[in-house]
């Protein structure tokens, strides 16, 4: 482990933001990321896969770049297994090994960017499945004291695109590997939601295995988003806000086909994406900022565009948003330094 200086994180973070680390270093043990604290560096700033960040400036202190990998197995039953993953592994190919060796319950996750250490902090979901559904466990070093904690379900408080990590934990944490628990066929399929089950039926697909699935959600989401490796963007910008009724019911009288998803709590979520499209972003570029010409919810930056100038984008709409409909959308997007 070496830390170098001045760093550009042009290949670090998927918005093509050119910011410099003033240290930088890649971490691939817990070894190295004791040895890494020990200098004394602050403050201490943890890079996954750089698809959930927006960096408004250089970074000041230490960026670690999270390489902890390793797949394996740590216990098996009759119905699931436990596998246990490398807090940096990408999570993608990690769906991948779980589709071919028939463990269910991440094809629906198929595709999303990122590290397998950022998601439990993100609780990331997608297409009615949620990390939260087939978590165990995560073990997590502590930035400060160095010291490995074992975090449970209860423990991390997960909520929607939430977790004790985005809250009062922010920032203090590595997490250097993910407990889940996946289910051996026969499995537990879930097409109900958005166009999957849509895109199987246009393939001639009526009997889907997972590995369909997978399939389906990586045809439904490159046909929505932009290929990050082309336009810089870190997917979802914002969360589907979750509001009450009464707002709703406002909203309906000017626009009664707008879409919505009642939540058990009695209170409903409207699409981010939608509410957006109707205050005219869609498409529309500011400067070498815009949102994405398919997809609303989706921040862009056509080339050379700052992060202050993708953070002003995004609170210009947020103030349109507000002034047309009275909902307040929260970035899904984690800025850096924090806010």
């Amino acid at each position: 482990m070496k830390i170098l200086q001045n760093v550009s994180l042009l290949p670090y973070n998927t918005f093509g933001l050119d910011v410099k680390a003033e240290n930088f270093a890649e971490v691939s043990s817990v070894a190295d990321l004791r040895a890494s604290l020990s200098t004394g560096i602050q403050p201490v700033f943890l890079l996954g896969g750089g698809s959930n960040v927006l960096f408004t400036q250089d970074v000041q202190g230490l960026v670690l770049k999270n390489k902890l990998r390793g797949i394996q197995v740590i216990r098996e039953f009759k119905n699931k297994v436990w596998v246990e993953v490398g807090g940096g592994e990408v999570w993608h190919e990690f769906v991948l090994w779980a589709v071919a060796k028939d463990y269910g319950g991440l094809e629906n996750l198929s595709l999303i960017p990122g590290t397998v250490g950022a998601s439990p902090i993100q609780n990331i979901g997608a297409y009615g499945v949620e990390l939260k559904d087939v978590f165990v466990r995560l073990k997590a070093l502590n930035l400060t004291t160095g010291k490995l904690r074992s975090f449970n379900h209860t423990a991390c408080q997960f909520g929607y695109r939430d977790s004790i990590f985005k809250r009062q934990e922010k920032g203090k944490w590595c997490i250097t590997s993910v407990v889940f628990s996946l289910r051996k066929s026969p499995h537990r399929l879930n097409i109900s939601y958005g166009d999957i089950s849509k895109t199987l039926e246009s393939s001639g697909i009526t009997k889907p295995g997972i590995d369909d699935i997978s399939r389906a959600v990586v045809q439904i989401r490159t046909s929505k988003l932009p290929d990050q490796a082309k336009i810089g963007n870190c997917g979802s910008f914002f969360k589907n806000p979750e509001t009450e009724r009464a707002v709703l019911d406002q909203i309906l009288e000017t626009y009664p086909q707008a879409p919505h998803y009642r939540l058990p709590d009695g209170r409903v979520k409207i699409p981010a994406g939608w509410l957006i499209e109707q205050c005219g972003w869609k498409g529309k570029r500011v400067g070498n900022t815009g949102c994405y010409e398919r997809q609303a919810l989706v921040l862009v930056n056509h080339g050379g565009a700052t992060g202050e100038e993708v953070k002003n984008l995004a609170k210009t709409i947020v103030e349109s948003v507000v002034e047309k409909f009275g909902v307040r959308l929260e970035a899904e997007v984690n800025f850096w330094p924090l806010n």
